[in-house]
């Protein structure tokens, strides 16, 4: 076994553009050299919103890096999808300090993925745990009060819970291609009363004049994305919220990434009054932000959900995961799905207190999920 050392290093364009294409997946839309560093050059993953990279990179004695772990202290919970507010409030009634915090995630994203990026082979295992090692030693010598990991995927979750780490569960809802064929095929699948709704709401769109277009970002002008930008930005407006992307960002994104982001837009003419931006993968879409400048009818399923279905099934993707939340999606064939969380709490009083809660939680989401189940809209 090599002698493993860990150091840290203050942004991920710190680690070498090869490192990143050795430890992740090929054309992984966040995992990428360019995805992280990005938010982190714009602020979205800065210190303004709360992120101050604190990665975590695993060495051999040669100084050829084994292993990274995207590690962030945190000063709120704004982008991170672990829904901890409650644990914040907990720590504030106690007279105790929550921030700041530690996490490994995707910034801004709830999508599933490897966390400690770990080069194959038979020492796997023992850099898995140098990282985690660090990571909760780094709990302690920075005086954070917890380190979580967000939607780890499954080898990576079963190396947390058995170094101690604490698992919460949730719900997402997530299309899958079962094969289908084409969206006629996918609606097939459908009861019919369920199946009339959703043409009807596809005519309606269909009906409103507007035009539905894919682009994906190497389609995209530069001198686009402050109109694009500003629809993405008038959800957040609506509901008081900040929006952390700014133009540049998806501007630098786009020219970085390619075809791994795909836009849906509607247009009144030549004038964008909508937008769907998603990223992808080889085997999965992602949807993420939707914006639109008027009341259309419909124009939400149908860019949001409807496009996004129907891209999947003609590029053969096997999955379809659009965001965070939202019940309405059940009726138009996305499946509640569990996705898990692992957490690291210092102090021993209040990882029991937490994991008291969590045993409750657990049971809860996967009766909620059972329930859900029953309302899918298939035969």
């Amino acid at each position: 076994m090599p002698d493993i050392t860990i150091t840290q290093l203050n942004s991920a364009e710190a680690i070498g553009r090869e490192v990143w294409s050795k430890l992740c997946p090929p054309n992984h839309p966040f995992l990428n050299a360019d995805f992280l560093a990005i938010l982190e050059r714009h602020g979205a993953a800065g210190r303004p919103c709360g992120w101050v990279a604190c990665h975590m990179v695993a060495s051999d004695e040669q100084g050829v890096v084994l292993g990274v772990l995207p590690l962030y202290r945190r000063f709120n919970s704004h982008g991170d999808f672990i829904h901890d507010w409650s644990w914040a409030s907990a720590y504030q009634q106690l007279g105790r300090q929550y921030y700041p915090k530690l996490l490994s995630a995707l910034p801004h994203t709830p999508a599933a993925g490897p966390r400690l990026l770990v080069d194959a082979g038979v020492d796997a295992p023992a850099i898995r745990r140098a990282l985690i090692d660090g990571a909760k030693a780094q709990v302690t010598e920075s005086g954070a009060s917890s380190w979580h990991v967000a939607f780890p995927y499954e080898e990576d979750h079963e190396a947390l819970q058995s170094a101690g780490l604490l698992t919460s569960h949730n719900v997402q809802f997530q299309w899958v291609n079962s094969g289908y064929g084409d969206f006629d095929g996918y609606l097939a699948s459908f009861a019919a009363e369920k199946r009339r709704k959703v043409k009807a709401e596809r005519r309606r769109v269909r009906e409103s004049g507007l035009s539905i277009e894919i682009r994906h970002g190497d389609e995209v002008d530069p001198a686009e994305w402050p109109a694009l930008h500003a629809l993405y930005a008038s959800t957040f407006d609506k509901f008081n919220n900040y929006a952390v992307f700014s133009a540049a960002c998806f501007a630098d994104l786009a020219q970085a990434l390619g075809r791994r982001m795909v836009l849906f837009i509607a247009r009144d003419g030549s004038t964008p009054v909508a937008l769907s931006l998603c990223f992808r993968s080889d085997e999965a879409l992602y949807g993420r932000y939707w914006g639109c400048s008027g009341n259309y009818h419909s124009l939400h399923f149908e860019l949001c959900f409807y496009q996004g279905i129907a891209y999947c099934l003609h590029e053969g993707l096997k999955r379809f995961e659009p965001g965070a939340g939202g019940e309405h999606k059940i009726a138009r064939g996305f499946t509640p799905t569990i996705v898990r969380s692992s957490h690291w709490i210092a102090d021993p009083a209040m990882r029991q207190l937490i994991a008291r809660h969590l045993e409750q939680q657990g049971g809860a989401v996967a009766a909620y999920r059972d329930e859900a189940a029953d309302h899918l809209p298939f035969r």
